[in-house]
């Protein structure tokens, strides 16, 4: 990255836009693909039941995540959040949100329910924007009440699919919808949030593998050393794509990285059907296609409002310039003759 760097600079004044864009355009697809691929991972963790899993993966998270803010030397903000018992508080809830969230989606791709959870990150955007309005009491566009609208019918078409809601989807997107409301009012790095998160979750987690090793019932060292190494790499998986994630949001505009958050679900979805095997009867496929006009008309909408956004701070500079350029142009012409300073 370094070399790339100094080979995109131009006359020594700084890296070349085009080559952070790229860079940050791979960042981005690499860690959304890494999320979307991780159902082909939690499988290899068996005979680890979910709840182990889970615990490993807050455990080597909190301790990957500590070696490497270590290496970088960034523990200033441990005092500032120490100081803040709001933050704190905020980062306890989102500890807590994100636990379900983590142990519902192992649980449902190791029970067989890949598409099902897919579909939680699908319409995970629509519960982000129903979020808004009903507590940040944001105003709604004709286009996104439409998108709403549309994913709510969808789940109800799923739900008659299904024969009951689709509640591991709506579980997993209201769980993370509410991650995302609370670390928005957090407003830390990515790295230091997940390291906070984790240290919450650490002594609770070290106590349940503990407490199943006095039972007799923890595969943790029971299944070879292959397997003691893959449940200690939980804590690089979920490091890794979210340290792409951060290099990503500062490269690309937020309307890029909005539209590469689809896909990840979308693995997931060609997954549970290519690879598992899940059923997709009509009626599924059917709600399935709810959810994706919806979305369809979410990013449509986001993307024209942002030409607009751009268009309109373009036209305010451009007239900005030109009143400078006018000022300038005709305040010698206009000054008096008889006030100016003769010449020596």
């Amino acid at each position: 990255m370094g070399g790339r760097g100094g080979a995109g600079t131009r006359g020594g004044t700084g890296t070349d836009a085009g080559t952070e864009s790229r860079a940050g355009l791979l960042y981005g697809i690499g860690a959304y693909a890494m999320w979307g691929l991780v159902p082909l991972y939690w499988p290899l963790l068996k005979p680890a039941g979910a709840g182990e899993i889970l615990a490993h993966r807050m455990v080597w998270s909190f301790v990957f995540v500590g070696l490497v803010l270590l290496v970088l030397r960034r523990w200033g903000w441990v005092r500032e959040l120490a100081a803040d018992p709001r933050k704190l508080g905020l980062l306890t809830i989102a500890a807590t949100v994100i636990t379900v969230n983590w142990g519902l989606y192992i649980w449902s791709v190791n029970n067989g329910h890949v598409v099902e959870s897919s579909l939680g990150y699908f319409i995970n955007p629509l519960v982000t924007i129903a979020l808004g309005v009903l507590v940040l009491k944001e105003r709604l566009r004709p286009a996104q009440w439409a998108a709403v609208g549309i994913g709510f019918a969808a789940v109800l078409v799923l739900a008659v699919g299904y024969g009951r809601p689709p509640w591991i989807s709506l579980v997993l997107a209201f769980s993370f919808a509410v991650y995302g409301l609370v670390k928005k009012q957090v407003n830390i790095g990515g790295l230091e949030s997940l390291a906070a998160e984790t240290a919450v979750q650490f002594l609770p987690a070290l106590g349940y593998l503990v407490w199943l090793g006095s039972q007799d019932t923890l595969a943790f060292g029971s299944e070879g050393a292959g397997h003691m190494a893959l449940l200690a790499s939980t804590g690089v998986v979920t490091a890794v794509p979210l340290v792409c994630f951060g290099a990503a949001a500062i490269r690309v505009p937020l309307s890029t990285l909005g539209l590469l958050q689809y896909l990840a679900p979308t693995f997931q979805f060609l997954l549970g059907v290519a690879y598992f095997h899940e059923a997709m009867p009509p009626e599924r496929w059917a709600g399935f296609s709810l959810v994706w006009l919806a979305l369809t008309i979410l990013t449509w909408d986001a993307l024209r409002t942002a030409r607009r956004s751009r268009a309109a701070v373009a036209r305010a500079a451009e007239a900005a310039a030109e009143r400078l350029t006018d000022g300038a142009g005709r305040l010698p012409a206009q000054e008096p003759a008889a006030t100016r300073e003769p010449r020596a």
